[in-house]
């Protein structure tokens, strides 16, 4: 029985590992922005589609907030950096122009009122169920966006609607069967978990040296920036209630609490004070910003910093980057203040001395040799494997909830999920940093629950689709070339 299962796998893998998105998938929702550079104000060209800068903009501003909520905004440009959250963001715009690319070929169009039609159905925009178009204006100010540029982007996720719409095909009972089977298929199995504490590392200062000698470009002292700032207060700003009323009214989609509910006038007042106080401070910074410009206002701050340091902005910095010497930046937005900052000198990064960057070669090294060591003893153990001194389950499938001992109740899931996708009938599979070493010991179809048909005909849907929909990109990289008019976007 495991034998012809495992054999004939290769059949249900794919349908296995698309019905477990569901155990996987996360939401994201904007902020932020992201200065790029660009050729004549795009970043990339895919077939006849451009993308512009400003729409790389927005997409990234979105993640990076969409991942700082997750992270409890604790997100800053180096983490985002090691995300790699602009390939993502570009990712995503070059899958979105493909299809775009496919609709015009198509002749696929939305009308004017379509996209009116979405745009009022938006909750966001609505005020007790119908659409607020001081509401929807107060969003394009707060978010410097024009309508015509936000709604051309409506237009196009309509047009991509419409487009893969016209590729829905329901599934036949022949897939039902399959995926019903595949969700259904339970293991037993012996396994054996192997942690970074099964392997010792002790560095010498000679193999130190060797990993700092190949990898030192890695280990470079910050880009630094020699700033003089001039800070503008709100503190100070007199405001009525009837002005922080009427403020209110025309930005309350701003104010949220951390479940995404609209906060009432009385629970967001302090914060839109701050606000309030600040868009009435504008006009003296940039007074401030003219006389500082004209040498006749010092600044309140000299002061060198590293590229990205929260002092300032992140928006800040982005405009920074592409700034010569001696240029002065108009006023910014930096917490309760506005700061009008001149970039003096930019310090280019250097590479460290060994003895500069030992703590870190030390644990960078540490931390790859752990690795190739575990994965070393990984394969002496699958080889060697021994049930006897080896941990036995129960039959287990994707639906189970459990804990494999000692692997906690996320990496039990994560572990599942990778068996379930796999053909082999021994093997290992690697669980953050843990690596099971596992055999298949019986395998049996568990009986068919009637309750679960909607589920297995919703999820197959899915898998179709999403299948196809892989396919379709896969077909259109061909078809549509991305030229990219700048480094860094693609991995």
């Amino acid at each position: 029985m495991i034998s012809w299962m495992q054999k004939h796998n290769r059949y249900l893998v794919w349908t296995i590992w698309i019905a477990t998105i569901a155990f996987i998938g996360a939401g994201f929702v904007g902020w932020g922005s992201y200065n790029f550079g660009s050729k004549a104000g795009n970043v990339a060209k895919v077939g006849e589609i451009e993308i512009p800068q400003t729409r790389l903009n927005m997409v990234y501003s979105n993640l990076y907030n969409q991942y700082n909520q997750m992270l409890g905004g604790k997100l800053d440009e180096k983490k985002a950096k090691e995300m790699g959250l602009v390939q993502q963001a570009f990712a995503r715009l070059e899958t979105q122009a493909k299809l775009l690319n496919l609709a015009k070929e198509m002749s696929i169009v939305v009308s004017d009122k379509e996209v009116a039609t979405y745009l009022e159905s938006i909750p966001a925009f609505q005020k007790d169920g119908v659409f607020n178009k001081t509401i929807y204006k107060g969003y394009l100010q707060g978010q410097r966006l024009k309508a015509k540029a936000f709604e051309e982007t409506l237009r196009e996720e309509l047009t991509i609607q419409k487009t893969l719409a016209l590729f829905d095909v329901p599934p036949y009972s022949f897939e039902e069967e399959v995926v019903g089977t595949a969700i259904n298929v339970a293991d037993k199995i012996a396994y054996k978990v192997l942690t970074e504490n099964d392997v010792t590392i002790n560095p010498d200062e000679s193999k130190l040296k060797a990993f700092w000698e190949a990898h030192k470009e890695n280990y470079k002292t910050p880009k630094m920036y020699d700033l003089s700032i001039v800070w503008t207060g709100s503190d100070d700003i007199n405001v009525t209630d009837e002005e922080l009323k009427n403020y209110y009214e025309t930005n309350s989609f701003n104010y949220t609490d951390a479940k995404g509910k609209q906060l009432s006038f009385e629970d967001a007042k302090d914060l839109v004070e701050k606000d309030l106080q600040l868009k009435k401070s504008k006009k003296t910074a940039q007074k401030a910003y003219i006389a500082f410009k004209k040498g006749k206002l010092k600044s309140n701050e000299d002061i060198t910093l590293p590229l990205g340091d929260k002092k300032l902005s992140p928006e800040l910095w982005n405009e920074l980057q592409t700034k010569e010497n001696g240029t002065i930046l108009k006023p910014k937005v930096v917490g309760d203040y506005y700061a009008t900052v001149k970039l003096n000198k930019v310090l280019l990064p250097k590479v460290k001395s060994f003895e500069e960057a030992k703590s870190q070669v030390t644990a960078d090294y540490t931390l790859q040799a752990k690795k190739e060591a575990l994965s070393t003893l990984a394969d002496k153990t699958l080889k060697t494997f021994n049930d006897a001194d080896a941990t036995h389950s129960e039959y287990l499938s994707l639906e189970d909830n459990v804990n494999l001992n000692p692997l906690n109740k996320q990496e039990s899931l994560q572990f599942l999920q990778k068996l379930f996708t796999s053909n082999k009938e021994k093997g290992m599979i690697s669980v953050g940093d843990k690596i099971v070493v596992y055999k298949i010991e019986d395998q049996k179809l568990l009986p068919a629950d009637k309750e679960k048909a909607e589920t297995v005909k919703q999820t197959t849907a899915k898998i179709k689709k999403s299948t196809f929909e892989n396919n379709l990109i896969q077909l259109l990289d061909e078809k549509y070339p991305t030229e990219v008019y700048m480094g860094g976007l693609k991995n």
